[in-house]
């Protein structure tokens, strides 16, 4: 059967594998014929039913976990990949975290100011360099950035800082490697109905941010793992240093 998307012996490499879109992400991938390799944290029990997942259909898949902010940990996720697949074709950052308890910046702690760049946005440099250097002629990058890295987000400084920071790296590291023909992109989610933002959904939550949705509801994982895929594929191959914004309409003016 001929496929519209057909990744048939690619290899990728997806951070952040073990939940969400992450996951959402892999599972797509491996159903286009990719084979994946799924960077995680400390859920391994979750990485390895995703892995699972994604060789029941017929595909190659392995779990590696580690501190992406650390950069020898970055790097061994890249050893891994070079183990376990004959070179690198797709690179998806996702790795990241979102605080959710508000701070105002004029009492934003340097403890929580650092340890979110270092999870968001150092361990995206030292992926992103890792990567690099590995990826064959015509591969892709796609970081997961946030609509908070274009508009702000209040009483998350720290957070919308890194979003923010990831959107430059991607329009600078596109012009970098065009001439191997890697093209590097960001998809920019606005809300998603993930574990991650499941507090702030709290008490009647959802149901408000849903209305402030134009299109009305709360993006799933697939919804935001889609667009990601497409820049992955042939279809997206003339697109680069874009920032696909995947959020309902949300940053539309009211």
């Amino acid at each position: 059967m001929n496929r519209l998307i057909d990744l048939t012996g690619k290899n990728a490499i997806v951070t952040g594998g073990s939940r969400g879109v992450g996951r959402a992400v892999a599972l797509q991938l491996a159903q286009a014929g990719a084979n994946v390799g799924i960077g995680f944290r400390s859920r391994s029990d979750d990485a390895d039913a995703v892995v699972a997942e994604c060789r029941a259909l017929g595909v190659e898949a392995w779990a590696h976990g580690g501190d992406l902010s650390a950069p020898e940990e970055a790097e061994a996720l890249f050893v891994r990949g070079d183990e376990q697949f004959d070179g690198l074709d797709l690179f998806i950052g996702n790795h990241g975290i979102w605080p959710v308890e508000d701070q105002p910046v004029a009492k934003l702690t340097d403890e929580r100011w650092h340890r979110t760049i270092d999870i968001n946005l150092h361990s995206m440099f030292y992926t992103c360099r890792a990567a690099a250097s590995r990826l064959r002629d015509d591969g892709r990058i796609v970081l997961v950035s946030s609509t908070a890295g274009q508009r702000g987000e209040a009483f998350h400084g720290d957070y919308a800082a890194t979003k923010g920071a990831m959107i430059s790296l991607v329009k600078g590291f596109c012009i970098e490697l065009a001439p191997r023909g890697i093209t590097v992109n960001s998809v920019a989610p606005g809300w998603i109905d993930t574990e991650m933002s499941a507090r702030a959904f709290a008490g009647g939550e959802r149901e408000r941010i849903a209305r402030s949705i134009p299109i009305g509801r709360i993006a799933t994982s697939e919804d935001v793992s889609g667009p990601i895929v497409f820049l992955c594929s042939e279809l997206g191959r003339h697109v680069t240093g874009e920032i696909l914004n995947v959020n309902g309409g949300a940053v539309l003016p009211g």
